[in-house]
């Protein structure tokens, strides 16, 4: 299989990491924790690309790598790797405006068990950016779909480690509208989508996290040499740059086994997930031990990627729920 990225794929990636790195500081991160609107110049240097979310899955893990690696916040991911997507499957007549940018929404569907799977319980639980949007798809048992706006919905905001990305509790029991019938195969797909499609984003934030302890161990002079030409640390980076790799790859499979609808994609979709969190996780851990005492301090921009690590770890289903769905596979093929 041939991993090797297009040269419109790799304009792709460096136009976002360019974009990004510009727009979207560690300072906006810090300003969004008080003020959500913060990001919202960042949504309209953004919104153009949420057609990525139309497209193949590839081309939008290019895309949400680069803003993991800055642990960009606002309604992009929601829009373009949830929302987008699930229009577009049901051929909702808001979707050329959704992948236009002109409009923005997110998507209601697990339980209070956190599985993002159809259910039927009135409050649905980790909402991303349901008061950042302009409407939200509320996915129950049946499966079926409503595409209502987010005007006056009552919602609560999730107190969660990761506040570049605001999760919420949704009330669906009195809500507006006609409920649709949505094919349980096509749901599927779209949480397909949009687990790989996150677990490239645990990949950028992973690397960021593995990059700024590298470039530490460079600097941090300890008994008159960096701290870098210590074993001890060699071997800290090493590791973590491996799980980088490797997960990289296996996102990188996993959307183009996802594209190409081949029958591997459902196991590959949560081997992506599963070595994502371990690879963002694992490189927070160490480069946070790199780092020293400075590392724990508010003042530096480090916890800022580690709590968007920890935070996607656990969203869409942690490592430890994605390996029981592969021992699933296993033992029931």
């Amino acid at each position: 299989m041939d991993f090797t990225l297009s040269d419109e794929q790799q304009l792709l990636r460096d136009t976002a990491r360019t974009l990004l790195a510009k727009e979207c500081p560690p300072s906006l991160v810090r300003a969004h924790i008080d003020d959500p609107a913060a990001a919202d110049e960042l949504w309209l240097r953004v919104a153009d690309f949420v057609a990525l979310g139309g497209g193949p899955l590839t081309d939008l893990c290019l895309f949400v790598a680069e803003t993991g690696s800055v642990a960009a916040p606002g309604p992009f991911f929601a829009t373009a790797a949830l929302f987008a997507p699930l229009l577009a499957a049901i051929d909702h007549e808001l979707t050329p405006a959704v992948l236009a940018g002109e409009t923005t929404g997110t998507v209601a569907l697990a339980g209070a068990d956190g599985v993002w799977a159809a259910n039927d319980e009135p409050v649905k639980h980790f909402v991303p950016e349901l008061d950042r949007v302009d409407w939200v798809a509320v996915i129950e048992a049946g499966p079926t779909v409503r595409v209502v706006p987010t005007d006056e919905l009552p919602h609560r905001l999730l107190a969660t480690i990761d506040w570049s990305r605001r999760l919420f509790e949704l009330d669906s029991a009195a809500l507006p509208g006609t409920a649709a019938r949505l094919d349980a195969a096509t749901l599927d797909e779209v949480v397909r989508r949009a687990t790989v499609a996150l677990a490239a984003e645990q990949v950028g934030t992973a690397r960021r996290l593995f990059d700024m302890a590298l470039e530490y161990a460079k600097q941090r002079i300890q008994f008159d040499v960096p701290i870098g030409s210590f074993q001890a640390i060699q071997h800290k980076l090493a590791n973590v740059s491996l799980e980088v790799e490797r997960a990289d790859s296996a996102v990188q499979y996993a959307a183009m086994a996802v594209d190409a609808l081949d029958d591997d994609r459902r196991r590959a979709a949560h081997v992506a997930k599963a070595a994502a969190g371990t690879a963002a996780t694992h490189s927070a851990k160490d480069s946070i031990q790199i780092h020293g005492g400075i590392g724990y301090t508010w003042e530096h921009d480090l916890h800022l990627f580690l709590r968007r690590a920890y935070g996607s770890e656990a969203w869409l289903g942690p490592t430890g729920w994605h390996h029981d769905r592969l021992a699933d596979l296993l033992f029931n093929a």
